[in-house]
């Protein structure tokens, strides 16, 4: 059955303030679904809290809106229960960077078959305006008015130091890779992080706009596309090369450089280390990485544990959590 983006909106109005980078998010999710093409009814969103996590309201699907930083813990726990379910995970920076961290990595260390959507506006905006995991050292917001004293997660790196088989990134205003890269999440198995660099117009208006405004975006960012030259620019001319053990931003046909010596993008290398030098690449010497960046398979937690739920049932000879339990030794009390 062919689904329309409209088959995944719910009649709920949405409610985040006019501008708000999340109405492009959630547009693009609605189209990624409808290009997966799985049915709605086979299909859970779940967040934590923020103005993010009204997300699953605006969702003609099963959704929780569960609480503060626990989306990644209820998410793992209906996935293992129903494993033939697509599920998202929606949650801000705050929600899942902060009070959210350890399930966060933990959900990506286990390789949860789970959709992770991470929209970063590096500001808590539902609280109304206070500083998040990833603001910036000096960062000036109502509860750091003389400006923050430390240094902020950077959401890929935490997602490589748990080990993370897919890391993709985008920008809101960019729709068309925002829904390649959820389409992509979906199709991988096991745990997918989408980071989602995404305005607040109230409380952090213009945090991306180094990256995000359109006369200087063709040579701040590079999408990335696996077997595809990593070249960027308004005309294609600038690339990323090998530079020692690490990168180098060039223009082709300067010092020497050619388009032999741009290096192709290899999303599926098991090896991480090339993968986690473009996921830091930042937007001021070297571009900034949208697109999905790193997309590896390996065992997946709720797949691994039905398997062995099976294997244990049909050894000891269980058909249920009743056989289970009075399988021992059992006492009657009068």
């Amino acid at each position: 059955m062919a689904y329309t983006p409209q088959d995944y909106k719910s009649d709920q109005p949405v409610r985040w303030c006019a501008g708000c980078g999340d109405h492009a998010i959630l547009n693009s999710l609605h189209k990624a679904m409808a290009t997966l093409g799985i049915a709605p009814e086979m299909t859970a969103v779940i967040s934590g809290i923020g103005c993010s996590s009204r997300l699953p309201y605006y969702m003609n699907t099963f959704g929780f809106h569960t609480i503060h930083g626990r989306g990644a813990a209820v998410a793992t726990g209906f996935k293992v229960a129903n494993p033939q379910m697509t599920v998202w995970q929606i949650s801000g920076d705050g929600d899942g960077l902060a009070i959210g961290g350890n399930h966060f990595i933990h959900a990506v260390r286990r390789n949860v078959d789970i959709n992770m959507l991470l929209l970063n506006n590096k500001i808590y905006g539902l609280t109304k305006g206070q500083y998040s995991p990833t603001s910036p050292r000096g960062f000036v917001s109502k509860s750091s008015p003389y400006g923050t004293t430390e240094d902020p997660f950077i959401p890929a790196e935490l997602v490589f130091g748990a080990r993370g088989n897919f890391f993709a990134r985008a920008i809101d205003v960019e729709l068309k890779i925002s829904q390649e890269v959820m389409v992509a999440a979906a199709s991988h198995k096991g745990a997918s992080v989408v980071e989602l660099l995404q305005n607040c117009m109230i409380f952090n208006n213009g945090i991306h706009s180094y990256i995000t405004d359109r006369e200087t975006r063709a040579d701040r960012t590079i999408h990335l596309v696996h077997g595809q030259k990593m070249l960027f620019g308004k005309d294609m001319d600038k690339g990323i090369v090998q530079d020692g053990f690490g990168l180098k931003a060039v223009t082709i046909g300067q010092d020497g450089y050619t388009l032999d010596d741009v290096l192709v993008h290899d999303a599926h290398t098991p090896t991480n280390f090339l993968h986690q030098q473009l996921a830091m690449m930042d937007g001021y010497e070297l571009p900034l990485a949208l697109g999905v960046i790193r997309d590896v398979e390996a065992p997946t937690y709720d797949a691994e544990v039905a398997a062995q739920v099976e294997d244990v049932k049909a050894r000891k000879g269980f058909s249920g959590l009743r056989e289970l339990l009075l399988a021992g030794d059992t006492w009657t009390v009068e």
